[in-house]
């Protein structure tokens, strides 16, 4: 009857021949199935193939059920007690031959999914495993021709949180650097030439004064490649010599070495804090989401991924097709948006307690972009990623170009300490400030919900956007505030 690999669709599988078979370790002899009184799809199918004597023999290896071994006959009494026992003595070797075959049936299907799909996150990996299963079933492994990995109608989230300013505070620690190379370079030139006051050497101490004006005024990276030029070939080869003329420059040449990273050969003092900061920084928020992501998870599977740049962002999908078992509603939609918005609020207050342990000051904005009209998001082989479907798609517009967005008063919408909220349609807003009330009287906000009106961005007319301050961190903040335990049964 499971020879197929499936069994028969049957409301009534718990009555059925193999149920209790399948629950335990006996074995279980049925020497005429037309009058043994189970009367369901099970005992249906297996007369249709004319059985009607039957055994069930479990197979296992460790304790753990691995299959089950079927031995019928077309003649009642046929399949007896009698002959099941004769076959017991050889069943751990049937369970074995079953495991082995199953583990490398699982090492087969594996590697289809790493090479056509990649790393898959846990909310879809069923849908992918159908698929693997279809092309392993097929005997085709290497058919190009793989099914469609399609989730329709999921209702996306976006977040993000960002580093305020982080591309003027990269070039404000370049400059520094680069300022502090150029002038220890002139300290050596200049103790050169109180010694030798020669006109070379002040027209060099004149062109490194011009560098240093030039890396304060802007055009970094074109300054940036001309100061390391100017002094690996006209500085540095003259420290050896000028230094055995004069010891007293020994030092100055030894602080100017010294200075510089023993693998770049530039000065990158200020730079190496700052990417630490941003290393630190980027940890800290990764740390929070994967563990708030893990209850977020038990409420109800979605997908996530997040992306790390000078900051943090996530997309995250949710609905019925993204699921095996169904069972979505909106209630765990209107869920996952308020564990977003306590997500940003995690996020702000583990940022300030690292803050005075990192190198550098880095403020934090936190962006979430709401909508609130499905999608569909397809697994593009190509590129071993998943991306929404069609060709102009608004919500990945949007995403790409609200980072800096700005209001009409011509401030950006996001600042430190607050989470900005953009959206298109008034009942979009009109959710999220009711989520902002429950939320602020929960302790996770303070004061009034700013209503902005944004500066119209390219392609995407009519944004608006809405903004509250985070609360100070209280003390005994829940985990789990919107999630659990109330969470009510998925099929609700």
């Amino acid at each position: 009857l499971l020879a197929d690999g499936r069994a028969p669709d049957c409301p009534h599988r718990d009555a059925s021949t193999y149920a209790a078979t399948l629950g335990s370790r006996e074995v279980r002899v049925f020497r005429d199935l037309g009058s043994c009184g189970h009367r369901t799809r099970y005992e249906a199918g297996l007369l249709e193939r004319g059985i009607r004597s039957l055994a069930l023999l479990p197979l296992f290896v460790d304790d753990r059920m691995v299959g089950l071994l079927e031995l019928g006959s077309p003649q009642a009494g046929a399949v007896d007690a009698y002959r099941a026992l004769q076959l017991k003595s050889v069943l751990p070797a049937f369970a074995i031959a079953l495991q082995r075959a199953l583990d490398e049936r699982e090492d087969r299907l594996q590697a289809i999914i790493k090479r056509r799909y990649t790393a898959i996150h846990p909310a879809v990996e069923w849908r992918f495993r159908s698929a693997a299963l279809k092309l392993l079933d097929a005997g085709s492994e290497e058919d190009p021709e793989l099914d469609a990995i399609v989730f329709p109608d999921v209702y996306p989230l976006y977040g993000l949180t960002d580093i305020r300013n982080s591309s003027d505070a990269r070039q404000v620690c370049a400059r520094t650097d680069l300022t502090t190379q150029i002038r220890l370079a002139r300290a050596v030139v200049d103790g050169a030439g109180r010694d030798r006051p020669l006109p070379v050497l002040r027209e060099l101490a004149h062109r490194l004064d011009r560098l240093e004006e030039r890396v304060g005024e802007g055009t970094l990276v074109e300054d940036e490649d001309e100061v390391v030029r100017f002094l690996g070939a006209e500085v540095e080869p003259l420290m050896d010599r000028l230094s055995a003329a004069n010891g007293a420059l020994a030092s100055s040449v030894a602080a100017y070495r010294e200075a510089l990273d023993p693998q770049l050969g530039i000065v990158y003092g200020a730079r190496r804090e700052f990417e630490a900061s941003v290393a630190r920084f980027n940890e800290a928020i990764c740390a929070v989401i994967d563990r708030e992501q893990l209850s977020a998870q038990e409420a109800f599977p979605h997908y996530f991924e997040r992306f790390k740049t000078d900051g943090v962002d996530y997309n995250v999908y949710v609905g019925d097709s993204l699921s095996p078992d169904g069972g979505f509603t909106r209630l765990y939609l209107q869920n996952l948006r308020l564990w977003q918005l306590q997500l940003a609020c995690r996020i702000e207050w583990e940022l300030q307690r690292l803050r005075p342990q990192l190198p550098m000051d880095l403020p934090a904005t936190h962006l979430i972009l709401a909508q609130d009209q499905p999608l569909t998001i397809r697994f593009r082989v190509d590129e071993k990623r998943f991306d929404v479907d069609g060709a102009y798609n608004t919500h990945e517009l949007v995403k790409k170009r609200i980072d800096k967005v700005r209001t009409r008063s011509g401030e950006r919408l996001t600042q430190p300490g607050t989470v900005a909220i953009v959206y298109s349609h008034a009942h979009e807003g009109q959710l999220y400030r009711r989520h902002l009330e429950y939320l602020t009287a929960d302790g996770f906000f303070q004061g009034d919900v700013e209503q902005l009106a944004l500066e119209d961005v390219q392609g995407v007319p009519g944004l608006k956007g809405m903004r509250v301050a985070i609360a100070p961190e209280p003390a005994g903040v829940r985990v789990q505030d919107a999630l659990t335990p109330d969470t009510p049964d998925r099929g609700a």
